[in-house]
């Protein structure tokens, strides 16, 4: 009898282990780069075609699996993956299939980054209208998130968009622009890949110009006014950003402001066409590390990146180059840190008042270690239903040092609901690709339509089909 006990219980306990271990510790292991939600997901898929991609969604239509959608992982709040969910990796579905020169357009798989547009439309004297500020995202993932970039004259991306073609829950494919399945364009732009994947793209592109970079130091009382009167009144200026002092002796009071202004003569463009590679990142890599640590490192590091900026007042760049920033020196490796992003919108108006009470919470905040704060124009952009510019507004980017345990994360997120509360105080709003930090009254105020596009996705994939940790989180 003890004999049959001791194998039914050495059974049972070796099945258990057995299925603890198939369902959760033989899957691969899903992280994006914010490093704070790591999951096990069901499985990697690679889209590696078209028909993979619909027998994908089909299988798990079959099996009642779940799915997410993954670019460069570069959102932070886990809308690439979610525990348990197929995750499928877009990367490898990266063709350009269309290239029309004279009727500046361009039709790339979803998977394509803004690189691989650069690389092929340079030739031809052509740019991008808008994009983030570095060229190694997906078309895909930057139309789930609806991005911005420096161009002042164009709104956010859909505004670019001409049409594309959509991937459903049922395993269908439909095209969707402002004419055909018009209801979808301005969920799935902006929708963070809840409503099927976006198979490939075709987006309006501008001509490549030559411009001259002109920038000047600014204190922060100074900058709604220079940018209404200076920059937007200029029509010569097509670009702009610019960046706040974080460092302890001009803390939240010190600017300068990089404009981007058509060169008179545009017979020199040739020379600046290039694309650029080069990578000098040892020098601002080694002072921006010294950033993270003291006060001190804060100071001069802004002291050396306002003193570069203005000793290069006056060159000339393309407007492609201009758009390839390099974000090499900002790798960090940290196996109790990470750091981690958030973006605020504020009424242009607004901007000085919402600096002062901003200034006013982070300085009772001595451990909240904020390393950078760049600044970008944002025009009012409507046609995406979860827009984040309701006026015409300046995005706040904040780079963010923090740990990742738990009580640390914790931390950074009362302070972070602190500033939240401070933008939403002056008719501001935040972006929603970061850790889930807000709370949902705050995403709530932020974006009171957030229930009606809850309800639209849920209509569109009654099955949930489609997930990720925001959509878990805030549904």
């Amino acid at each position: 009898m003890r004999a049959i006990l001791f194998v039914l219980c050495y059974s049972t306990l070796f099945a258990a282990s057995l299925y603890v271990y198939t369902q959760f510790y033989s899957r691969p292991a899903a992280e994006d780069a914010g490093r704070l939600l790591p999951a096990r997901v069901k499985e990697i898929k690679q889209a590696d075609g078209e028909e993979t991609l619909k027998e994908i969604v089909s299988e798990t239509g079959r099996t009642g699996s779940r799915l997410t959608i993954a670019g460069m992982q570069h959102s932070q709040g886990g809308q690439t993956y979610y525990p348990g969910a197929v995750m499928i990796d877009m990367k490898p579905f990266n063709k350009v299939l269309d290239f029309q020169p004279e009727k500046k357009l361009i039709t790339v798989q979803a998977g394509a980054t803004w690189d691989d547009i650069q690389q092929y439309i340079n030739p031809a004297g052509l740019a991008v209208k808008v994009m983030q500020s570095q060229n190694i995202f997906t078309i895909g993932g930057s139309l789930s998130v609806n991005v911005h970039g420096r161009d002042i004259r164009h709104e956010s991306l859909i505004d670019t968009v001409q049409s594309f073609r959509l991937l459903k829950p049922d395993g269908t494919i439909i095209q969707v622009s402002r004419t055909e399945n018009a209801d979808l364009f301005p969920y799935v732009i902006g929708g963070y890949g809840l409503f099927g994947i976006i198979l490939d793209v075709t987006l309006s592109l501008t001509e490549d110009e030559l411009y001259e970079k002109e920038t000047r130091e600014l204190d922060y009382g100074e900058y709604s006014r220079y940018f209404q009167e200076e920059v937007k009144e200029n029509p010569a200026v097509k670009m702009h950003l610019a960046r706040i002092s974080v460092a302890p002796s001009s803390f939240l009071r010190e600017m300068y402001a990089t404009d981007y202004v058509k060169a008179g003569d545009q017979r020199l463009l040739e020379d600046y066409q290039a694309l650029k590679t080069e990578r000098i990142v040892a020098l601002p890599k080694f002072f921006l590390g010294l950033s993270r640590h003291s006060g001190r490192g804060k100071d001069a590091f802004w002291n050396i990146q306002k003193k570069y900026m203005l000793e290069g007042s006056g060159s000339y760049e393309s407007r492609n180059n201009a758009m390839r920033s390099e974000t090499d020196f900002m790798t960090y490796e940290s196996s109790t840190k990470t750091e981690v992003l958030q973006e605020y919108f504020v009424p242009v108006d607004e901007f000085a008042s919402y600096i002062d009470d901003l200034r006013f919470v982070l300085q009772q905040e001595k451990e909240f270690n904020l390393l950078n704060i760049t600044v970008r124009y944002v025009e009012k952009s409507d046609e995406a239903f979860l827009s984040y510019a309701k006026e015409d507004m300046f995005a706040l980017v904040l780079l963010i040092n923090q740990g990742k345990s738990e009580k640390e994360v914790e931390k950074a997120g009362l302070v972070i609901r602190k500033m939240i509360d401070v933008t939403l105080n002056h008719r501001g709003s935040y972006y929603l690709p970061y850790y889930s930090f807000p709370s949902k009254k705050q995403l709530e105020t932020a974006y009171p339509r957030i229930d009606e596009f809850f309800r639209k996705k849920k209509q569109f994939d009654p099955n949930e089909r489609f997930t990720n940790y925001f959509y878990e989180e805030y549904k």
